[in-house]
């Protein structure tokens, strides 16, 4: 396990603009007002957001509050970072968890503030949560579904709760969903009506993880996650109605092992197996992309083996079908004939190959480039040797022209410490150490920004820790 070295070279590209590496203490300052000291804590699993200005925001997620002895829980503060100026604003919801949570069982967190359905309000704020699903519209508000968090009467489970946020006016509305996880486990059911059709009291089951995409008309569309099975939603801000539009319905997500068809080819059929902590993108196209993930492995591969995945499926919404592009399908078997995770075929950094994949991960980063290339980096899996797995720091690029991946930088190895280099500077031998659900944002001139996550500080063997670390990648 090394970070990066002579023998296995970064292109120039990352640079730590702001933030030490290792301190993960939140500054909040004063609300509304940006300073150079400012800054969120640790943390990792929050939601994020770009704004039509070219800022990025960033809520809540499992992390340290800003108490004199901080400590862990699921917060619900709102923040804005400005790419231009490197400053953090600190913009909503509570610098502090409750000292009554000091002692709580499990993961500490803030209950939400719902108020009226469809009225805006300065009070309003959703609860502490991690996990949850985002999108910007095209004037520019936020958009929040679900999660694991807390809800209006200090119950944790997994919300179906559906919140916006207007930047202009610095308020939330809670738009749609229970205010409730209520009686069951692990939260809300869902209520699906009839595929492909919208209707008032449709709506997706309490759940956390999932992926999401926005289409042309502004519809969210959203996938899996924890307690999601394999079903496929669509959302319309319009008309403010759920369509469930494809999968197994409220059934035993155990049993949704999807169908592959050929690859290559698009058909009615065709859709992912349940799946949740998956990465998405969305090209110039229009269409949709997913990526790997925790899921469910073919009923051919011992029926219920879930593990992580490296396949790479495309949905177009203009016709609703899935095809099957790349990766596996499901795991390899191992030497007692057991099926595990798909390794990475690494190849030569900067060369790309039509054996090149990344293995099998979960909790990664994706964005697409100006080009529609979509870009890879982290996640939690395994590396190229097949038998490490944990947090990793290699960057991919997938071209969908040629429809093969390029290995671009960091290691092949787990667990590879970061090299920070000068602050600001970008150098051949900066690079992230390895981490998984981070948050990730691009501005406006192709850049990726990375924040935070689980994952290793510094060093060969670094500690394991929530980061508050800022990175900007130069394409």
């Amino acid at each position: 396990m090394r970070g990066a070295d002579s023998d296995n070279p970064v292109p120039p590209g990352w640079s730590n603009p702001w933030s030490e590496p290792y301190n993960s203490d939140p500054y909040y300052g004063t609300l509304g007002v940006p300073t150079a000291h400012t800054t969120p804590g640790g943390r990792n699993s929050s939601a994020y957001w770009t704004d039509k200005n070219g800022n990025f925001w960033l809520f809540g997620g499992d992390g340290l509050d800003g108490s004199p002895a901080p400590i862990e829980g699921l917060l619900n503060d709102l923040w804005e970072f400005s790419p231009a100026t490197n400053e953090w604003t600190w913009e909503g919801g509570s610098s502090m968890l409750p000292n009554s949570f000091r002692t709580c069982v499990g993961l500490c967190g803030l209950p939400g503030v719902y108020g009226t359905r469809g009225t805006p309000s300065s009070s309003n704020i959703p609860g502490g949560r991690e996990l949850a699903v985002t999108w910007t519209d095209s004037a520019g508000n936020l958009w929040l579904f679900g999660g694991l968090g807390w809800d209006s009467v200090g119950n944790e489970g997994y919300l179906n709760d559906l919140w916006e946020f207007s930047p202009a006016t610095g308020q939330w509305i809670w738009v749609g969903g229970s205010s409730t996880v209520g009686p069951n486990e692990p939260g809300q059911p869902g209520n699906f009506g009839t595929q492909g059709v919208a209707a008032p009291g449709n709506v997706p089951p309490g759940l956390c993880e999932a992926v999401s995409w926005v289409d042309k008309s502004d519809n969210l569309w959203l996938f899996g996650g924890e307690a999601g099975g394999n079903n496929l939603w669509k959302f319309s801000p319009v008309t403010g109605e759920w369509s469930w539009m494809s999968g197994n319905g409220g059934g035993d997500e155990s049993k949704d092992y999807g169908v592959y068809g050929t690859l290559g080819a698009a058909a009615p059929g065709n859709t992912p197996s349940w799946r949740y902590d998956s990465t998405s993108w969305t090209d110039s196209s229009g269409n949709f992309w997913l990526f790997g993930g925790y899921g469910l492995y073919p009923a051919d591969q011992g029926g219920g083996v879930e593990n992580d995945l490296n396949d790479l499926w495309e949905f177009n919404p203009a016709t609703n079908e899935w095809t099957w592009q790349g990766g596996t399908e499901g795991g390899v078997p191992n030497f007692a004939g057991n099926y595990e995770w798909p390794p990475a075929s690494y190849g030569t950094k900067g060369i790309t190959a039509s054996s090149n994949v990344p293995g099998g991960r979960h909790s990664a980063v994706g964005w697409a480039d100006s080009s529609g290339n979509l870009w890879l980096f982290g996640g939690d899996g395994v590396d190229s040797t097949g038998l490490g797995y944990g947090p990793l720091n290699d960057l991919w690029e997938y071209n969908l022209a040629s429809k093969e991946w390029t290995w671009v930088s960091g290691t092949d190895l787990s667990y590879s410490g970061g090299v920070y280099g000068i602050r600001g500077t970008p150098a051949e031998g900066n690079v992230p150490g390895s981490r998984y659900s981070s948050a990730a944002w691009m501005d406006a001139s192709g850049n990726l920004w990375l924040f935070a996550g689980w994952g290793i500080i510094w060093g060969v063997n670094g500690g394991s820790t929530v980061l508050n670390d800022m990175w900007r990648y130069e394409p």
